[in-house]
């Protein structure tokens, strides 16, 4: 049997930023996009989850809208400064509004 952690004590900020930083990371090294896309997306479904049960159903949608924007801003932004600076930048911004929004409650 599998013991999954209950939506309420999953540090979302982290699961965020290894969405983030891992889907870019395994799309670049494996070469293969969707891959990093499936990181991504099994990141954010698990944070939803866990900001479902934290807070309600708009903070929710805000902080999942704010995580695949993140994702998208990152593209247009790395040709401004540089793709690792970029997701970086993207990360911080996202978990930070995790940790505050849904983990620090």
């Amino acid at each position: 049997m599998i013991d999954i952690k209950k939506p309420e004590n999953v540090s979302t900020a982290t699961v965020v930023a290894g969405g983030l930083l891992g889907g870019w990371l395994t799309a670049r090294e494996t070469g293969i996009r969707p891959i990093g896309g499936v990181v991504l997306a099994a990141a954010g479904i698990w944070a939803g989850r866990s900001w479902l049960a934290k807070t309600d159903v708009p903070t929710t949608v805000g902080l999942s809208a704010l995580y695949v924007g993140a994702f998208g801003a990152s593209h247009p932004l790395a040709k401004k400064m540089g793709s690792w600076p970029s997701v970086l930048t993207v990360t911080a911004v996202a978990a930070g509004a995790a940790y505050a929004l849904a983990d620090a409650r």
